[in-house]
């Protein structure tokens, strides 16, 4: 007998015990992430490799990540977000757990590879959840609220990292948070329910009660092709502050594995902060004027990223600034994105277009990594930066040209005999 995840008749006040499982989620999901990131020096004395073979580990990740979000996203409109999460948490719990036991550089590569299979899951569950039981007004806040486990996991895995290599071994980072996340799983299974949603909530949201568009038809739509080429754009920029930030500061700013655990976490903490502060803006500019509100205020906000451009000439105190404020910007960006696709695609595509784009923004993530690893340690970092700089600003101009609502087709105009 299965467990049913049917609508119920539950307080809407039951969002919030499935908003603190997304957050025990979503904190596990980037901490298990992040954590090659911070051992990056360990891993390749360890393991014997050079910049060029952390940028495989990374990718391993990466490519089956890019592949998964896509996947994940089908998946989650197809069995719901009950039995898709439970699913995603194990598999990338117990992937997990396997880098902490295995001593092959070849069957690490193979687990982080199951990892990226398994996280992308998480957060076309989250977008559809939060569409499911929040109505458009706060649900930018909420979705925030939902995925801001994942920016604390980001915060504490560098000192929680740092200290469990330098008082333990490197290999409890592993093992220990992929053990807590099989809890989580079960958690979610037990209690995940589906609201039974007001009709007069739901008719006041056009996109929320219009059909789902077939798989086909969706990849005809202009917005579609908008969101994610913004992401496919903007999306590496993040993902270097997530895999390759950490190992910057050490090689590049002489920073020790210790004083990294003391700083690394700030600009992480700066991107929840602000991310989140941004997210409710963002809800505000929405009831405000819409769609437009919300794109116009993003937009704007791609200014920030020349400061890219700073960081290789400054010292370590200026360099952590700029990280902290570069962050922010992604996840501006990035917690601004889902409430958008939620006001421009019915409720039964919210997930597969999250997993479409996500898959988009890994994709950019991985011809980045490439060029990092090639790139770093013949011509440096600076052209590197060079580059992110212009990131955001190029995906402001495609937001703007591309991502909008589709207006209704005119009636016919009846003429008079």
């Amino acid at each position: 007998m299965t467990h049913s995840a049917a609508p119920s008749r539950l307080s809407p006040n039951y969002r919030w015990v499935i908003l603190a499982l997304l957050f025990c989620a979503g904190y596990l999901n980037q901490f298990d992430r992040q954590t090659v990131s911070v051992l990056k020096a360990t891993l390749k004395l360890d393991f014997g490799i050079d910049d060029a073979g952390y940028a495989v580990l990374v990718n391993a990740f990466t490519v089956c990540y890019a592949i998964a979000y896509i996947a994940s996203g089908w998946v989650v409109d197809r069995v719901g977000p009950k039995r898709a999460l439970t699913w995603f948490i194990a598999v990338w719990s117990l992937a997990t757990v396997g880098c902490g036991i295995v001593h092959s550089l070849w069957l690490m590569v193979f687990l982080r590879g199951l990892l990226g299979l398994a996280e992308p899951g998480l957060f076309p569950v989250t977008i559809r959840t939060a569409t499911a039981w929040v109505e458009d007004k706060g649900r930018g806040f909420f979705m925030a609220l939902g995925t801001i486990g994942t920016s604390i996991g980001g915060i504490t895995a560098v000192p929680i990292i740092a200290w469990l290599t330098i008082h333990m071994h490197w290999r409890w980072a592993f093992v220990l948070p992929g053990v807590m996340g099989l809890l989580v799983a079960a958690a979610w299974w037990k209690f995940y329910r589906e609201p039974e949603r007001p009709a007069a909530e739901a008719a006041a949201e056009p996109a929320a009660v219009r059909p789902a568009l077939p798989w086909k038809s969706l990849w005809r739509e202009k917005a579609l092709w908008g969101i994610v080429l913004v992401r496919l754009v903007s999306d590496p920029v993040w993902y270097f502050c997530l895999f390759w930030m950490p190992g910057y500061l050490q090689e590049s700013k002489q920073v020790s594995i210790g004083l990294l655990g003391v700083i690394g976490w700030i600009p992480f903490l700066c991107a929840n902060v602000g991310g989140l502060a941004f997210t409710a803006l963002s809800d505000w500019r929405a009831k405000q004027r819409g769609l437009l509100g919300r794109k116009h205020l993003v937009m704007l906000t791609a200014v920030a990223g020349p400061l890219c451009w700073l960081v290789p000439q400054s010292s370590i105190a200026v360099t952590i600034l700029l990280f902290c404020l570069i962050a922010v910007l992604c996840n501006a960006w990035l917690g601004s994105l889902a409430p958008m696709i939620a006001q421009l695609f019915p409720m039964g595509n919210v997930a597969s277009v999250y997993g479409i784009s996500g898959a988009f923004g890994a994709s950019g993530a991985i011809l980045f990594n490439y060029l990092i690893g090639q790139a770093a340690g013949r011509f440096g970092m600076e052209p590197l930066f060079l580059a992110m700089g212009l990131l955001h600003p190029l995906a402001a101009l495609i937001m703007f040209l591309l991502v909008r609502e589709k207006r209704p087709a005119a009636a016919p105009v009846a003429l008079n005999a």
